[in-house]
């Protein structure tokens, strides 16, 4: 395997030296990721994509994190400063270089060969997906937010008695192969809107009709985004209806979920409706929850796991997290995802840890004559890329 790629990144002092060997040369997938902002970021907008919380408390920063540490340690050089480099250093800098450069250079950097975007939340504010794939040198799928294509019908003007159906050939629209960017995958935001234990269970027409009724309603008179839990399994079933992987937003994230209902232990019994259909479910982020994840790869064939937004913000933790979703999940079941957002230095940080840490966790177990050197570089291929591109089946180019 060439290490033509991990050489010139450890070199721009963009990936640790050390035990990133069996990741060498190998261009990964990321499954799952955003769009970064499009224009210039003051302190407080750059903060504000450094954390999935609120504004830092009075008197504290989001760079005193370890994320924060992260981006000051591993994506300053990337901007030609020292690692290690002051707040008001990095952010100066970064301002003059622009935003089309700077993110240039940290998409560039992430060394990937197929990003698989979700372009469905806050994307007027964000670069287009072709415009991220072009800075990262990669293909792009899309990912189709059901949500967001609901919420997209009901704005349209639909009534209840059609609103089952056009939501449907809307999904259906947007999932055509010939679409662009080519899209691989739907995804559901459940665990945001209603928590994941709901019933898992495909609505009836009726129920359908008589939710829409009201939330079209409510939707035309506040904006009130798509909440109903039978709506939303509605969706879920529909993106399922098109056979392509279904992503589901599990753990971590921000504080509009009850972490306690993103628990994705609580899709059992989706997983038992969705396992004689073949359709892959692709758990997403899954900490701090990442065991149960885990398990729920090991006993149903179509669940998937990965533990991307969690990989950036742990830091130099992230060997730990990922060495413990290995315990019990199959290695052909486990991505590569960044799921970055808004800011580039998240596509960066998200490949650079996955690379190191999975990199180092191979490595410790050929000293220990667990694993040969030809199985962890197969294991390696199969977690950054080979994996997906057997999932996914529909990959763009």
């Amino acid at each position: 395997m060439s290490g033509s790629l991990s050489g010139s990144l450890v070199s721009a002092g963009l990936v640790p030296a050390g035990p990133v060997s069996f990741l060498d040369g190998v261009r990964m997938i990321d499954h799952h990721c955003h769009s970064v902002v499009a224009g210039p970021l003051d302190r407080a907008g750059f903060e504000a994509l450094l954390t999935e919380g609120a504004a830092p408390a009075p008197g504290t920063s989001a760079f005193d994190s370890a994320l924060g540490f992260s981006v000051r340690r591993w994506c300053a050089p990337a901007l030609d400063l020292p690692a290690h480099a002051d707040p008001d250093d990095y952010l100066a800098r970064r301002a003059e270089l622009g935003p089309e450069e700077v993110t240039r250079r940290f998409l560039g950097g992430a060394g990937v060969g197929a990003v698989f975007v979700d372009h469905g939340f806050a994307a007027g504010d964000l670069l287009a997906p072709s415009a991220l794939g072009a800075a990262a040198g990669a293909a792009v799928g899309e990912v189709v937010r059901l949500e967001a294509v609901a919420e997209a019908v009901a704005d349209a003007g639909v009534d209840a008695a059609g609103y089952g159906d056009a939501v449907r050939d809307a999904v259906a629209a947007r999932t055509d192969p010939g679409a662009v960017p080519t899209p691989v995958a739907t995804k559901s935001v459940l665990a945001y809107r209603a928590g994941l234990d709901v019933d898992p269970t495909r609505p009836e027409a009726a129920e359908v009709k008589k939710a829409a009724d009201g939330w079209l309603r409510r939707r035309a008179e506040t904006g009130e985004p798509l909440r109903d839990p039978v709506l939303l399994r509605h969706g879920l079933w529909t993106g399922l209806d098109t056979g392509l992987p279904l992503q589901m937003h599990t753990g971590f994230g921000d504080r509009d979920e009850d972490l306690h209902r993103a628990n994705p232990a609580l899709l059992v019994g989706l997983a038992r409706l969705v396992e004689p259909l073949g359709v892959p479910l692709m758990l997403l982020h899954c900490y701090p929850y990442h065991r149960e994840a885990a398990w729920l790869a090991q006993v149903f064939t179509g669940v998937h796991v990965d533990v991307g937004l969690a990989v950036p913000y742990v830091g130099p933790r992230a060997a730990t997290v990922i060495g413990e979703l290995l315990e019990l999940a199959p290695f052909g079941k486990v991505l590569y995802s960044s799921d970055a957002f808004g800011l580039p230095e998240l596509h960066l940080l998200g490949a650079l840890r996955f690379r190191s840490a999975l990199g180092g966790l191979l490595e410790h177990l050929c000293a220990t004559d667990e694993l040969a050197p030809a199985d962890a570089e197969r294991v390696a291929t199969m977690i950054g890329t080979d994996n997906a591109r057997r999932v996914y089946g529909r990959m763009p180019a």
